[in-house]
């Protein structure tokens, strides 16, 4: 992972790992996965505070705890006492006359869309997918703008166009766009937010924990789920603005001009039209399905891409398919695009240049899959996770919740706010 984000190799001496084995159990090296993404991050984070000093890169320690911990950090976190919901009672498995697909309909118009497309009420979603095949399901509900997914094998999602496309793409997708002169910046990080659900969101969750002033811009009709806010929202602001009205416009392009990082979670394409590239930038990019591929275009989520890229056959068992014991490929996927920001930022300020970098879920899953190996861990040890939760009054209530697991010599140990109410802020840089 290290070498995908073009760092020297001999920096990986700095990182020390510790903590109890055998967490996120798992059929797949899970645990690997969060271990090496947290641990880039950090060194990432590192190497990027010893540019403004001087002396050596700081020391990265990296617990298996805080990191197993993180990587469920939504089960953890509470609201006034209340747990959060996760998965809406329309986002599961379904059996197929032929097999099984997963839904997700969490968001009220996924939800109308899978109901329009099914041409039922929520009461009648089960029967209605018991007498239809899979592949139909999953294209007639894309069609809908809803999301559905038939379950493949890992077999079936290798012979499959986006599987494949997912197998040839690089883990970490990284260009130099133009020969800009480096930027000396007099002023905190600026990161213009335009992600969504978990995995953009944990990155820029990650670089506001890293001091950066992150500014979450989101679409007034379009609120992100409130407990989902809750748990992302750390360290951040939130404003809305609505890009197709002149005035707002102009005030996003306000906002972009002065922006030393832009991290977008739409799917590929989406937001081409609003011009968002700045000399100087760093743009980074997250989707599910990453942009080549007949797929590059569509909605997806951790779930669903576990469902397509035959790994919920491989957790779950002859009856039932399974799922991964966190959203390993959104929080992994989140890690691991902030170290590539960072060393974007490294990188840009030495070298000059506008920076892309782009992700997906189905590269992460394709590495979950093909680039790692378990590491035999014996029994799960059992560990104190009180220890790394933490409780703080917030404008949502008072909030438990799980901290970071990106730590090295030096660097900070949680956020310096907690999340705020959703769209409340003023769309300005502090």
């Amino acid at each position: 992972m290290w070498a995908a984000l073009g760092g020297d190799p001999e920096l990986t001496r700095r990182i020390s790992y510790s903590g109890p084995r055998g967490l996120l159990t798992a059929r797949l090296p899970v645990m690997e996965l969060a271990r090496a993404t947290v641990a880039v991050c950090a060194l990432a984070a590192a190497e990027r505070a010893a540019c403004g000093a001087a002396g050596p890169v700081p020391a990265v320690r990296v617990d298996d705890g805080a990191v197993a911990t993180a990587f469920v950090s939504e089960r953890h976190l509470l609201l006034d006492g209340r747990a959060p919901v996760n998965f809406a009672p329309m986002s599961r498995f379904w059996r197929t006359a032929d097999g099984w697909v997963r839904t997700h309909a969490n968001y009220p118009h996924h939800r109308a869309a899978l109901l329009t497309a099914l041409d039922t009420d929520e009461d009648g979603v089960e029967r209605a997918l018991a007498g239809r095949r899979a592949l139909e399901v999953e294209e007639t509900v894309h069609a809908a703008g809803g999301l559905a997914v038939a379950l493949r094998t890992p077999e079936q999602w290798a012979a499959h166009p986006q599987g494949a496309a997912a197998a040839r793409q690089r883990l970490v997708a990284r260009e130099r766009l133009d020969d800009t002169a480096p930027r000396r910046r007099s002023h905190r990080l600026r990161v213009l937010d335009l992600t969504r659900v978990i995995a953009g969101p944990v990155a820029t969750r990650t670089l506001a924990l890293l001091g950066a002033d992150v500014l979450r811009v989101d679409p007034p009709g379009l609120p992100e789920l409130p407990d989902q806010h809750a748990d992302t929202g750390f360290g951040k602001r939130s404003a809305t603005l609505d890009l197709d009205s002149p005035a707002d416009r102009r005030t996003f392009d306000e906002l972009l001009d002065r922006a030393d990082v832009l991290v977008t979670g739409y799917r590929p394409g989406a937001l081409d039209g609003y011009g968002l590239t700045r000399p100087g930038l760093v743009v980074a990019q997250v989707s599910a399905w990453g942009d080549d591929g007949p797929w590059g275009d569509r909605r997806g989520f951790d779930s669903l891409v576990q469902v397509a890229s035959g790994i919920a056959v491989v957790e779950g068992s002859p009856d039932r398919p399974g799922t991964l014991p966190a959203q390993a490929l959104d929080h992994g996927t989140g890690y691991l695009l902030a170290a590539a920001v960072l060393r974007s930022l490294t990188e840009q300020e030495r070298d000059g240049g506008t920076r892309l970098v782009r992700l997906a879920l189905a590269r992460t899953a394709h590495f979950l899959t093909h680039g790692l190996s378990s590491v035999a861990g014996g029994e799960a040890e059992s560990y104190d996770a009180g220890r790394l939760l933490a409780e703080a009054d917030s404008p949502l209530g008072r909030l438990r919740y799980a901290l970071p697991p990106v730590s090295y010599d030096g660097g900070p140990t949680t956020w310096s706010r907690p999340p705020g109410v959703w769209g409340a802020d003023a769309p300005t840089w502090l």
